[in-house]
């Protein structure tokens, strides 16, 4: 059994509607990249597919800590 935390990460992506924003512009075209049980391997396939789609303004990928949603008085990182 591991002995570090899990703290759960998922990383999505797709169109948005300004690249400043987050705004997605269809919600049922999100792509779940996956979930991770910890942020380095979240960014690790976050940079993946960040730099698969660099060229295009309009995609973007983003990291969603999981946990503080689920345990918001966790410090976590």
């Amino acid at each position: 059994m591991p002995t570090s935390e899990q703290l759960l990460h998922l990383v999505i992506g797709g169109r948005v509607k300004d690249p400043r924003t987050v705004e997605f512009q269809d919600l049922k075209d999100i792509h779940v990249v996956g979930f991770y049980p910890d942020f380095a391997t979240a960014q690790e396939a976050w940079r993946g597919w960040a730099q698969r789609t660099v060229d295009d303004a309009e995609m973007k990928y983003v990291i969603v800590h999981l946990h503080k949603l689920l345990e918001p008085s966790l410090d976590g990182e």
